[in-house]
């Protein structure tokens, strides 16, 4: 069973964050409350997480989560519709 995950949310502003988390519907959920969300997302509410990827450990969604956030915006387009 997954325990944690890398993920990929969009912004109302239609820029793409990546991060990490054992919780996709938490996370969500803090970015748009803005408790515990991300300093980058709070101004760009509401956000929705489109992708993600599972990981048996939080080391490897870290590093995917690097990983990520090295590719470009059309990269991250073609992991959300081409998973």
């Amino acid at each position: 069973m997954s325990k944690y995950f890398a993920y990929i949310a969009r912004c109302a502003d239609g820029t793409l964050y990546a991060g990490y988390t054992n919780d996709l519907q938490k996370r969500e959920e803090a970015h748009n409350s803005g408790n515990f969300g991300a300093k980058y997302t709070k101004a760009r509410r509401p956000v929705q997480i489109v992708y993600s990827e599972p990981f048996l450990n939080r080391s490897d969604a870290m590093k995917r989560e690097a990983a990520i956030k090295k590719l470009t915006k059309l990269q991250k387009e073609a992991l959300i519709t081409n998973p």
